[in-house]
């Protein structure tokens, strides 16, 4: 197949990007890519809303810049928090316009939520279902658009450069080209090749790599792990945050997720003896950023010798509680908590890449001819800290400029001749499942036990030597036995648990989400850490 855009990924930014760019280019092909259904996304499970200075009499962008700046804890690009902040309202004007329905208040206004690290009210949303009601919009959308293709229950198993036409690329290589993806069929079972003008990862986060995370199955890293193979750059991948608010439930995966606006509208954490704990950790108390309230609830658990705390919200008017969060509201009720008599067991959960591809502010990888953006993408927006409902702004800001730097190129580019036919590494189907299932949850319980939320060096080191293993019975799996979606995934998941790990270890200090025990202060040396 040959397509002139291609977009890897079916969330708000791939959404956003396909559709710009098929209402600018009608007489050009725009090819989607998703592994599962178009919907079953990291953007589906969004729950608290959108950040954006919509109320410019109390609210202002130089406020919202701050707040982006504070939680970044020094790494975030001023310049790339100016371009989302300020474009970030006329992006959602425009998913309004798709037919994006936001919660309103009485007088017809929209209605304002509050999250932990935003200094004014600015966070738009519907009902805690935001992320599912932006998808269905773009999705409708989509069903308008003739000359988008979208192609379910297709895995990306490699991207194709230079390297597959017999060259020695490195990192030192400075004109790596994409020239488009390998595609593991999952209809067919076969491996296509699809080539491409112009290649768009937008493929997600990675929580899978944890033992709890509030991320979907799919979340695996996929993206991340290609652009490192393809020998491209990826930087920060050490800041992984952890919601602090998941619903405990021990076995469940994904985890439930307890969004940040509950206490935003007046939620309290409380630990096992029922006291408010967080004014010792921070003037702000439930509403600082998230890695200090993810750090304060494990520091109460390890004190406490307890696997959770609780979320209180009795004293919170109930019936708009229920209007605000219905659907936490009936999950709580279906395992028997009523939260206007109960308190709400809560723990931290992996839950957002901070790090990834390295991009600049038009969403431009290190490899020529392939983009990046959403939560794949390291833009510079996040720093050492993403501030809470940032990343569907995010998402739609950069959606957008990538198709601004793409939509006039894909003319001036050729579709490359002599790409080979897909190599099958293997000869037989695995013969035991389990080779695959019992190293990823060898690979989760490393992560989660040794690279979580507060890190020492000799975790660490623990880590690393027990993912050299993990990779060394993969990599010969892989190259003996037929490619299946579970194999690619634990091999990219392993690749992306070694990217979190040499971040770590290169980060000698404490910083944002990067909390190391050996290394308490911060650093005068600002920098990132480019894999």
């Amino acid at each position: 197949m040959q397509t002139d855009f291609l977009v890897i990924g079916s969330g708000i930014a791939g959404l956003t990007y396909a559709l710009k760019t098929a209402k600018a280019h009608p007489d050009k092909n725009i090819v989607i890519i998703t592994k599962t259904q178009a919907d079953e996304t990291n953007t589906k499970y969004a729950q608290g809303g959108i950040a954006g200075v919509w109320d410019e009499e109390k609210d202002s962008y130089d406020k919202h810049i701050e707040d982006t700046l504070i939680a970044g804890d020094g790494l975030c690009n001023p310049k790339t928090v100016e371009i989302v902040v300020t474009e970030g309202p006329e992006r959602i004007k425009e998913i309004i316009e798709y037919g994006a329905r936001f919660d309103k208040d009485a007088n017809g206004d929209y209605a304002l939520g509050k999250e932990g690290g935003h200094s004014e009210n600015r966070i738009l949303h519907h009902k805690d279902v935001t992320g599912k009601e932006m998808e269905r919009a773009l999705l409708h959308e989509l069903q308008n658009t003739t000359n988008i293709q979208l192609l379910n229950h297709c895995f990306v198993v490699d991207i194709i450069t230079q390297h597959h036409l017999g060259y020695l690329v490195t990192k030192s290589t400075t004109d790596i080209t994409c020239f488009g993806v390998y595609v593991l069929n999952l209809q067919t079972n076969k491996i296509d090749t699809i080539l491409s003008k112009i290649t768009l990862l937008a493929t997600g986060g990675n929580g899978q790599v944890y033992r709890t995370t509030t991320n979907p199955r799919i979340a695996t890293g996929d993206g991340v792990a290609m652009v490192y193979r393809a020998k491209g750059r990826i930087e920060n991948m050490e800041f992984i945050q952890f919601h602090p608010t998941a619903l405990y439930q021990p076995g469940e995966s994904p985890s439930f997720l307890i969004t940040e606006a509950v206490r935003g509208d007046g939620g309290i954490l409380r630990n096992k003896q029922g006291e408010a704990f967080m004014e010792r950790y921070d003037a702000r108390k439930d509403l600082a950023p998230r890695d200090i309230v993810a750090r304060a609830i494990d520091n109460e658990m390890k004190k406490n010798g307890t696997e959770h705390v609780y979320l209180d919200c009795r004293h919170m008017d109930i019936d708009k509680f229920i209007h605000h969060f219905p659907n936490i509201y009936e999950k709580c009720l279906n395992i028997g908590i009523d939260i206007a008599k109960d308190m709400i067991p809560v723990a931290p959960a992996a839950h957002y890449s901070c790090g990834g591809i390295k991009t600049d502010e038009y969403g431009r990888t290190s490899i020529q001819n392939l983009y990046a953006c959403g939560e794949c993408a390291s833009t510079g927006l996040h720093g050492a800290n993403r501030l809470a409902s940032n990343s569907l702004l995010e998402a739609m800001v950069f959606g957008h400029r990538c198709y601004l730097d793409t939509v006039n190129r894909v003319n001036d580019i050729t579709f490359e001749t002599g790409i080979p036919e897909w190599k099958i590494k293997g000869t037989s189907e695995p013969k035991e499942m389990i080779l695959i299932t019992q190293s990823r949850k060898e690979l989760e319980q490393i992560m989660s036990d040794y690279v979580g939320i507060v890190r020492t060096d000799m975790r660490l080191k623990r880590a690393m030597k027990r993912l050299d293993l993990l990779y060394e019975e993969t990599e010969e799996l892989y190259r003996n036995t037929k490619v299946s979606p579970q194999l690619c995934e634990l091999r990219n998941l392993i690749t992306v648990g070694y990217l979190i790990v040499k971040g770590a270890e290169f980060r000698k200090e404490s910083r944002g989400l990067h909390y190391n025990t050996d290394h308490l202060e911060k650093s005068a040396l600002l920098q990132n850490i480019i894999l």
